[in-house]
């Protein structure tokens, strides 16, 4: 019996759309290299070079979201074509690309709501006073070390990589910033921290998905993904040190430091209750108040301490909500540092992430995905090769789909049968999907985590990527394990 995929009712039975073969599956996912690889190389070439990016055959090459909107498109475009070529008609392929879409709405308005929430806490001086006391506390030395164990100790408590990034990360950014530390090297400590407590937590809702689709519980789930996720946080926080001791130590800059955390305390009224509503919106998080109202509710206490503390006028406030912060302290770096949030400074990756998931959804629909994940499949034939299938297929899906709950979703779909076949237990899969699925999904530019962070932090994720120790370090350790056979649960005879 063909497996073949559910056709719009427009759709004659007849001439039923069919399967594409391996490579009419993967001709959308090369174009999508090829269109990104023209547009970069375009765009640096009639654009101004900037201090970030990096020199290609003597072109600047600069990472920017403009390039991928329209990579994607294109690529979508492709996809699109491919499938009315299979016998798919337009209305179908566009109800894939609305159920794709459907899927990345609650991120989008995560998305919005953290702009509103930024602007105002900003404005309130809730940022700026978290940013004091970094550079107060904090030494350039150890600085990428204890910004990773602050977020993820805070992504523990809330579960939550975004809220972490969006709150802490901010202000930590900030302080990197004044210290004088590489911008992709303190982004990158901060989405490894971050990212530890949103696999961790019994909060997170990715924690709890991969065991759902995976067929395990969910505190036998956490344990086991421990073998993996806390030896590559030793190993990230000990580079960290050594990034701190030997590259960061010497660039740091003490009258940067002065000039940062005077300008600041001259242009805020830095009281100590400003630092109550980070506080409040960790707690909300933490008691299960969901994300949106938690969030919304950090916002409105950060307009109101605007108010009270800063004494900005409720006019000024819409501004800051709908177009960001825009400081005038003198001093140009203070104030590039604090122009930040508002709705608008999140629309362009909203579009990304809306360009992202179309793509993805044409993917789905045609079954090129579907058919690409079972060639994988078919050349798993140990157990090692088992988990890198898992693993690559949470890669894919992270680039091609791209939204972490899909790289979650569809292989632990697809390979929960095979796992059992070969007699291995459950929590072998949910944890492959959250090493490779959940910890690879901020480094993709056009993911929803990546354009999410990009968006949040100000740092392009090809940036930060190599400095994303424990999101890279955690697939090859699952997968090291997977060949040595090493914490490799069986299912016993009893189950």
């Amino acid at each position: 019996m063909s497996d073949k995929s559910p056709t719009d009712e427009n759709e004659n039975a007849a001439e039923a759309p069919r399967d594409p073969t391996i490579v009419e599956a993967l001709i959308p996912v090369g174009a999508l290299m090829f269109f990104l690889l023209c547009t970069l190389f375009t765009y640096s070439l009639g654009g101004e070079e900037s201090k970030q990016g990096w020199n290609v055959f003597g072109v600047h090459v600069e990472p920017r979201k403009s390039y991928v909107h329209l990579s994607l498109v294109l690529a979508a475009a492709v996809a699109a074509a491919l499938g009315i070529r299979l016998g798919h008609t337009w209305k179908a392929l566009e109800k894939g690309i609305v159920d794709g879409i459907r899927v990345g709405l609650s991120a989008i308005l995560i998305l919005m709501v953290i702009g509103i929430l930024i602007g105002t806490w900003i404005a309130s001086g809730i940022v700026p006073m978290l940013i004091v006391c970094g550079l107060k506390a904090l030494s350039p030395t150890f600085f990428l070390a204890a910004t990773c164990l602050v977020c993820a100790v805070v992504s523990l408590a809330t579960g939550s990589s975004w809220t972490t990034a969006g709150t802490v990360g901010v202000a930590l950014i900030g302080v990197g910033e004044a210290l004088g530390v590489s911008m992709g090297m303190a982004a990158g400590a901060v989405v490894s921290g971050a990212y530890f407590g949103d696999k961790m937590s019994p909060l997170s809702d990715t924690t709890n998905l991969a065991p759902a689709v995976a067929g395990s519980e969910l505190f036998e789930h956490i344990r086991h993904m421990a073998y993996t996720t806390v030896p590559a946080m030793i190993i990230s926080v000990v580079l960290y040190l050594l990034l701190g001791f030997f590259v960061v130590s010497g660039e740091g800059d003490t009258s940067s430091v002065t000039l940062y955390g005077d300008t600041i305390a001259k242009s805020f009224n830095l009281n100590p209750l400003l630092l109550l509503p980070p506080i409040l919106v960790i707690g909300m998080v933490v008691f299960r108040v969901p994300a949106l109202p938690a969030l919304l509710g950090g916002a409105a206490l950060g307009a109101l301490c605007a108010v009270v503390f800063q004494k900005v006028g409720w006019g000024q406030i819409l501004n800051v909500v709908h177009s960001g912060y825009a400081p005038d302290t003198g001093v140009e770096k203070v104030d590039d540092l604090l122009a930040r949030g508002g709705l608008l400074e999140m629309m362009d990756t909203v579009a990304l992430i809306l360009c992202a998931l179309a793509f993805g959804g044409v993917m789905e629909k045609t079954r090129m995905l579907a058919t690409i994940a079972n060639a994988i499949l078919r050349l798993a034939q140990s157990t090692g090769s088992l988990i890198l299938a898992t693993a690559a297929t949470c890669i894919g899906m992270n680039v091609i789909a791209p939204d972490q709950y899909l790289s979650i979703v569809v292989p632990g779909r697809m390979y929960r049968d095979a796992y059992e076949k070969r007699g291995l237990h459950a929590k072998n899969l949910s944890r492959t999907l959250e090493d490779a699925g959940t910890l690879t999904s901020p480094l993709v530019p056009w993911n929803t985590c990546g354009a999410f962070m990009a968006t949040t932090l100000t740092v392009n994720p090809l940036a930060f990527l190599p400095f994303a120790f424990l999101n890279l370090l955690t697939p090859m350790i699952a997968i090291l394990y997977g060949y040595t056979g090493w914490k490799i649960e069986r299912i016993k005879p009893a189950e």
